[in-house]
């Protein structure tokens, strides 16, 4: 009896241990670190998908079995930056040549979907519709497109290639079409700031800040802090392609859009970026003919001097006005000092919490369409968080987060063999989606930035 009461405690230990992330020392990052590298390198070539059906140009898809062969926005850029980092590590420069026109392919196949209204697809499947088909059965005016990543991924390529935009050129028209619908039918008028259309494909899914809330009433500080990155990025195109005259135009926007941002989404309260609210009723004269004789006159005493209400959902995206450099030097200090550090709320032993646990919204459960960003941890908010991190000086919390993101990728692949799409918080469990790639590989970029070596970088 003893020796079973034993070996069932042995067992119970052993699967407690299991559940836990690894501690953070050098040895266990060290070995991760290598785990990662010689598992991703294998892997590399897995985002490969050729030319075919709707997708006329070779391009990268995200892996595993739920994404197959199709193309995605935000995780196709994404993704590039990651496979730039492998091929700087361990390519040649044959390597680097073929990957080129994958690359290329991402932007061309969703600019080959644009038109003169601007939209453009958020993802693209090998076997899709028209584009005269989509539209058929879709209203391009009240439906969310591709994210503002596309000029991004565009600079990105380019700026690899020492400038060359000559690629780009006959569809750069298309491209600054895709620009204007957003900045003609996706800014609010009163605050100046980006606003989905609604729910659908935001990529953060179920983001309370946007998830069943009503249409066009969502100005999201991850929409703004991309659409901030994004005209910056065509401005650099253009400067590339000898468009000066557009160049300044685009840099004219992007400085409008900062301090928008800057002055609706900051929370001086809470020392955080957040996104707004915008569906507040507007402000109309009286209608004199309905009114009886003698009635008051509501809303009519004080002008309304607020144009949105700042939504305080703890939501990790913003920590992205660090990424994009929309928070001065003050507010990033305020940022890192009161959310990054929080035990309670972001700060989980396998990275940052998608979403505080302090939100009674808070939910880790596994979900597919919408996947779950309501406090599971993504490899993409750890990375996002972590550029921030890098860019505005706070190193010792950048190494603190890199560490982590090593031990959680490279335990999982120790003990599955692949990468999952997101984890538990505390323990650092996979949920959903075994086989995930996408930008998992990131991990990469963070491992040789701890090491000191050359990191590749977004635009």
């Amino acid at each position: 009896m003893k020796k079973q009461i034993f070996f069932l405690l042995l067992a119970f230990i052993t699967i407690s241990a299991s559940a836990q992330m690894p501690t953070r020392t050098q040895d266990n990052v060290d070995k991760y670190k290598q785990i990662c590298r010689k598992y991703i390198y294998a892997e590399m070539k897995g985002m490969y998908r050729e030319a075919g059906g709707s997708l006329k140009y070779p391009f990268l898809a995200p892996g595993s079995n739920q994404y197959l062969d199709m193309l995605w926005d935000w995780d196709s850029w994404l993704s590039d930056v990651a496979l730039r980092q492998i091929l700087l590590e361990k390519g040649t420069d044959k390597d680097r040549k073929d990957a080129l026109k994958y690359e290329q392919g991402c932007v061309l196949n969703s600019l080959s979907y644009g038109g003169m209204e601007g939209w453009i697809p958020i993802w693209i499947e090998r076997n899709a519709p028209s584009r005269a088909e989509m539209l058929s059965t879709k209203n391009p005016w009240k439906s969310n497109m591709h994210k503002p990543t596309l000029a991004q991924h565009a600079a990105f390529i380019i700026k690899n290639m020492n400038g060359d935009a000559e690629w780009l050129r006959e569809d750069f028209y298309t491209l600054q079409a895709f620009e204007s619908r957003y900045l003609n039918f996706q800014q609010h008028k009163a605050t100046g700031l980006m606003y989905w259309e609604n729910d659908e494909a935001i990529g953060v899914d179920n983001d309370p800040s946007t998830f069943y809330r009503p249409n066009e009433s969502s100005g999201s500080i991850f929409l703004n802090a991309l659409m901030y990155k994004e005209l910056k990025a065509t401005a650099y195109i253009a400067e590339c392609l000898h468009q000066s005259d557009i160049a300044k135009q685009y840099e004219k926007e992007a400085v409008k859009l900062l301090g928008n941002i800057r002055e609706h989404c900051w929370d001086q309260r809470d020392g955080f970026y957040y996104s707004v609210d915008l569906n507040l009723r507007p402000v109309v004269k009286p209608d004199i003919e309905a009114l009886k004789p003698g009635m008051l006159f509501f809303h009519v005493g004080q002008p309304r001097t607020y144009d949105c209400l700042i939504q305080r959902f703890s939501v990790w995206s913003g920590f992205m006005s660090m990424w994009a450099g929309i928070a001065t030097p003050e507010q990033a200090k305020i940022i890192v000092e009161k959310q990054f550090r929080d035990t309670t709320s972001f700060n989980a032993p396998a990275g940052i919490r998608s979403l505080s646990p302090l939100e009674k919204m808070y939910d880790t459960r596994a979900s597919g369409n919408p996947s779950s960003w309501q406090g599971p941890i993504w490899v993409i908010v750890n990375y996002m968080v972590f550029r921030g991190l890098v860019q505005y000086g706070y190193t010792a919390e950048a190494k603190e987060l890199t560490e982590k993101t090593i031990l959680l990728l490279g335990r999982d692949f120790e003990r599955f063999g692949a990468l999952h799409e997101y984890y538990l918080p505390d323990n650092g469990e996979p949920v959903l989606n075994k086989g995930f790639q996408n930008w998992n590989f990131l991990v990469l970029n963070m491992a040789a930035w701890l090491d000191e070596k050359a990191v590749v970088t977004e635009f």
